[in-house]
């Protein structure tokens, strides 16, 4: 054990957004919806999340949704999410995901 935490600990070298953990997706999330609520830009939103998987965006902040509520965030912070999840429901699919 003193070897693998002290002398050669791993390292994570170019890990995808897509893996992390549940909690930081949702703070992710909640990053865009902030940015969002300044710019109003959806595109730039709906870039940002597909950073976090395949997913359609819409479905993405849902789960992030469901996380924040159970684990206390802000009603301020539920409102942004909520608000961006409205406005994705709204977005043209045809632009929604990632690259060809």
């Amino acid at each position: 054990m003193l070897y693998g935490w002290l002398i050669s600990p791993v390292e994570y070298v170019d890990t995808p957004p897509e893996s992390l953990r549940v909690d930081y997706k949702s703070d992710y999330v909640l990053m865009v919806a902030e940015a969002y609520s300044l710019d109003n830009d959806l595109a730039r939103a709906v870039r940002r999340l597909s950073f976090l998987g395949s997913e359609l965006p819409e479905e993405i902040v849902r789960q992030a949704i469901l996380f924040a509520e159970n684990q206390g965030y802000t009603d301020a912070d539920l409102t942004l999410m909520k608000n961006l999840a409205r406005n994705l429901e709204t977005f043209p699919p045809a632009l929604q995901g990632g690259s060809p």
